[in-house]
């Protein structure tokens, strides 16, 4: 049986141990740190096109009941919605876009690949690693090392593997904008639960959705033109921060940051335009090791789903290592790589001028956008049956 070392066992990593193990393929994940890191993190939303590549696997049952609906969003400033759309059609069984708690998708990923045989072992990070004809050896911070028929990097924006593969491959590139946001409780918004509402504030943007609960689920993104520090991010008081920059705002900004009691720890973001080289020999890379993607594009997480069952059709289909590999890249590129862009584009729209605060409500009562629009994004499917081909 062929077997598969995964870097990184975030998402991706197993949800791609379960797809090469449907492929019938054994796979063991390989995760730097501990489980102590399982609270860590925001929420995320999971759209459908991602959530159809988890239903092949008989996974988007786990997402939906740890998250909650989110199937459409409104766009507005001033207090005042101006556009609203839809996140995709619903899948066959009903199920729409997910928002749900990035450690509670990620557990329940990682328990539900423990179920089903994958092998996952902790404080594991990868060093080093070097092919051979037929196999692939990786070297790790603890000394130990392992052996397998392919190397998988789904080690993230600051792989280890990219660099294996590539040495002079581009660093992330900065976008000029910061992560916060929190759980707000106590709050009576009048707003339906399970609608995103995306508003353009003065200094600001930001964007909240009301969970089933009640509870307001949030984030904002100020401007940052200067790439900051883990240290000065840590020094950042982000409360003090973002309330400076809705002082004046009409919408609920103020009273979200009031009633959340603790304010995520900000970040800051970046993205791919693009990474030249995703595979050597038997190794290669996929999701934000690949193609990290702007949040502003809501798909980082579907793009690295949708990464993991198409590599592990293709290695199913094409018994050439290298082969499979080069077949998957050019299923995935020329897509990842445009969402890498609208996520750069929505990104960049989060800072309106005077001006264009005007246009903008009346450029999208004007375009109407419907779900042809975004078909391409969100009715993305990847048929498990269907061979994929040799390209």
């Amino acid at each position: 049986m062929t077997v598969a070392l995964i870097a990184g066992g975030g998402i991706a990593g197993p949800v791609t141990a379960m797809a090469l193990r449907k492929a019938g393929i054994e796979a063991t994940v390989y995760e730097a740190y501990d489980r102590a890191a399982d609270g860590v993190g925001a929420f995320l939303t999971l759209a459908t096109n991602g959530l159809a590549a988890l239903r092949t696997l008989d996974l988007h049952t786990l997402v939906r009941e740890r998250g909650f609906d989110t199937p459409s969003m409104t766009i507005g400033m001033g207090g005042k919605p101006f556009a609203a759309f839809e996140f995709g059609e619903p899948l066959p069984d009903g199920t729409v876009t997910q928002t749900v708690a990035r450690a509670a998708v990620y557990t329940a990923l990682r328990d539900e690949a423990v179920r089903r045989g994958v092998r996952i072992e902790y404080g594991r990070r990868l060093t080093s690693a070097s092919s051979t004809p037929d196999g692939v050896t990786a070297t790790f911070s603890d000394g130990t090392t392992a052996r397998g028929d392919l190397l998988v990097g789904a080690d993230g924006l600051r792989s280890t593997t990219r660099s294996i593969l590539d040495p002079d491959a581009p660093p992330p590139r900065y976008v000029p904008l910061l992560n916060a946001g929190g759980y707000a409780r106590g709050l009576d918004l009048g707003a339906e639960p399970g609608r995103m509402h995306m508003v353009f504030g003065r200094k600001c943007f930001y964007a909240y959705v009301v969970h089933p609960s009640g509870d307001v689920w949030w984030f904002a993104n100020p401007r940052q033109p200067r790439e900051l520090s883990r240290e000065e991010l840590a020094r950042v008081p982000w409360r003090e921060k973002l309330l400076g920059l809705f002082t004046r705002e009409d919408g609920p900004a103020v009273d979200l940051i009031n009633a959340t009691e603790e304010i995520f720890a900000g970040w800051n973001t970046y993205d791919f335009p693009k990474v030249p080289r995703w595979h050597r020999d038997r190794m290669v890379i996929i999701g934000d090791a690949a193609h990290a993607t702007s949040p502003a594009s809501g798909q980082g997480a579907s793009m690295a789903i949708e990464d993991a069952v198409t590599l592990a059709k293709c290695l199913r289909d094409i018994e050439d290592v290298r082969g499979a590999f080069a077949r998957y890249e050019s299923l995935r590129r020329e897509r990842v790589e445009r969402v890498v862009k609208q996520g750069k584009r929505n990104g960049d729209g989060k800072s309106l001028g005077p001006v264009m605060r005007h246009v903008l409500p009346l450029v999208l009562k004007m375009a109407k956008p419907g779900a042809a629009g975004t078909r391409w994004l969100y009715g993305h499917r990847i048929r498990w049956s269907e061979p994929v081909g040799t390209g």
